[in-house]
């Protein structure tokens, strides 16, 4: 899902100073009634397992934001901080230690108060068990600790202000007086979950999750909606007929024609807005023959129309990907265009087959590359369920990729299935996205994607770097881009990192990814839009969707 924007660095940087305590930002003048239902409509290719810890990757999209807060809301779409549970922050000079300081008068939605001992405890719990540190933040820290009674000080091993959208906005705090109970706290269902957010867990059946408003919520008068509605559904034909019939109000999903289809329905109150924020990828598993070849990943990367993929697998709302990582045009003060031109990976099926050929495969009678041992250059791939763009966007993949010998097939998992074998490394091929949040510039993204610190062993968690792309030159550029502030020096290394995606092609863009967006303005008010984008729009963008369900009220 997805990301944005360019000077957050320098910006966090600047802003190494204190910052006022205060809510959201450019709240109306008028305060809104409370009331109301609203219902969300995103195709989650699964039914809810009722399952709300915030450190596991598959259901934590489902309770950080209105459940489980962050230290600092960072917008993805500008870079925009807005204090949460912390009411400030400082960075020392040297830009190695990050003092929080914990706002005052928040309570756990069981009433019992949030502390800087919550805080601590959270980071400790992660550093503790590696697999809840899903963005990784402990190969940056050395140490989080209390100061007094509203202080939290993390220090970290080098100057590390780019972390501060991990440490600050993309990390859930926990309560410490229920998680120390908690005897697994990876495995742990949290069906019940306890935060801070402006929301509580209703009555959560398989089918449908209930939020329910916290009358306590420390922004007094917020939220404005009295329940949210989140209904499952397992495919994109049943979503969008939901959404478009106007049973739901505020959607996430791919719909092919949109305007025909949703917009047309009620001219005056159906509106999208898709804001490009990551890629969508097709992983390659590094650590088995042949992706360990070179040669091969290019070739598949010359086998790919790209243009032809957006235009009929995603009826052209999504761009075509660049081989550089970089996502384009919301990024393009990072791209490096004379690289892109020098490797111009555009589809060309000759040169693909000459890469195939140089690297030791030959053509059976089939049309299919071998190798020396006969084995057919023929891999699954795999898709989630009910993701109809996605099968529409891999038949074009397939169609390509067989023009230059090589054969894939397309095996749908249900969205859970999906991503434990996406993040324990059992595929040969995936198609998708970073189930992470990628950031505010093309570093986050790109981090997540290759950074080997994120990755794992295969049968283990992988927080990120799927297909375990391991090079001590990658990893180099990438801690050196997160200990400096100088953005000529952050431009330089990102032109490094693209570098690398054009020659090793360790990960394949095939389209940008879409914040998918539609929402309905009848009955309800307050919606972000292109003209006032106070967060990344999609239900599934976390922890953006507290931001739009504290705004959003009835009209």
């Amino acid at each position: 899902m997805g990301r944005r924007r360019y000077a957050i660095i320098g910006m966090l940087a600047a802003l190494a100073v204190l910052v006022g305590a205060c809510g959201n930002p450019s709240a109306t003048t008028s305060t809104p009634s409370t009331g109301g239902t609203l219902t969300i409509d995103n195709e989650s290719g699964t039914l809810w397992s009722c399952g709300f810890n915030p450190f596991n990757g598959n259901v934590n999209f489902l309770a950080f934001g209105p459940i489980y807060e962050p230290l600092v809301y960072v917008n993805l779409l500008n870079g925009k901080p807005t204090p949460m549970l912390a009411s400030a922050y400082k960075w020392s000079s040297d830009s190695k230690t990050l003092t929080f300081t914990v706002r005052s008068g928040v309570k756990w939605s069981d009433g019992q108060p949030f502390t800087a001992k919550d805080v601590v405890y959270t980071f400790n719990l992660i550093k503790t068990n590696n697999a809840l540190d899903l963005q990784s933040v402990w190969s940056v820290l050395s140490d989080v600790k209390q100061e007094g009674s509203d202080q939290v000080v993390m220090t970290f091993q080098s100057a590390a202000v780019p972390y501060f959208y991990y440490i600050a906005g993309q990390q859930p705090i926990v309560p410490e007086h229920i998680w120390s109970k908690i005897t697994d706290p990876v495995s742990d269902n949290n069906p019940k979950p306890i935060g801070t957010g402006p929301f509580t867990m209703g009555d959560c059946t398989p089918q449908n999750i209930p939020y329910v408003r916290n009358a306590s919520y420390w922004q007094s008068g917020k939220p404005y909606l009295d329940k949210v509605n989140y209904p499952a559904f397992l495919d994109n034909d049943p979503a969008n007929a939901y959404l478009a019939s106007g049973q739901a109000q505020w959607g996430g999903q791919f719909i092919p024609n949109i305007d025909q289809y949703y917009v047309a329905k009620d001219k005056a109150n159906h509106h999208y807005w898709f804001p490009p924020i990551q890629n969508v990828n097709l992983f390659m598993n590094l650590t088995m023959a042949p992706f360990n070849k070179k040669e091969v990943r290019q070739a598949i990367a010359f086998g790919i129309d790209r243009p032809k993929v957006s235009r009929i697998g995603e009826y052209g709302y999504q761009p075509p990907g660049s081989q550089t990582g970089i996502v384009i045009p919301t990024f393009n003060d990072w791209y490096d265009s004379s690289q892109a031109a020098k490797y111009n990976y555009k589809f060309d099926p000759a040169k693909a087959q000459s890469l195939l050929q140089g690297a030791g495969f030959t053509k059976g009678s089939d049309g299919i590359f071998k190798d020396a041992s006969g084995k057919k250059l023929s891999f699954t791939v795999l898709s989630i369920a009910g993701y109809t763009d996605w099968t529409a966007s891999l038949q074009v993949v397939q169609d390509n990729l067989k023009q230059i010998g090589i054969e894939i097939k397309e095996q749908d998992l249900s969205h859970d299935d999906y991503f434990n074998k996406l993040f324990n490394g059992q595929f040969q091929l995936a198609y998708g996205s970073l189930s992470t949040s990628p950031g505010p510039n093309p570093y986050y993204e790109l981090r997540n994607t290759l950074y080997s610190k994120t990755s794992a062993a295969i049968g283990e968690t992988a927080s990120g770097d799927y297909q375990r792309w391991t090079d001590a030159t990658t990893d180099k550029l990438i801690e050196d881009f997160g200990s400096t502030t100088d953005s000529a020096e952050q431009h330089r290394i990102m032109k490094q990192i693209q570098g690398i995606m054009l020659e090793q092609v360790p990960v394949i863009p095939v389209t940008e990814s879409v914040a998918w967006y539609q929402y309905s303005t009848k009955g309800f008010a307050g919606w972000p839009t292109k003209d006032d984008p106070y967060a990344a729009p999609a239900p599934w963008n976390i922890p953006d969707w507290e931001q739009t369900l504290l705004r959003v009220h009835k009209s």
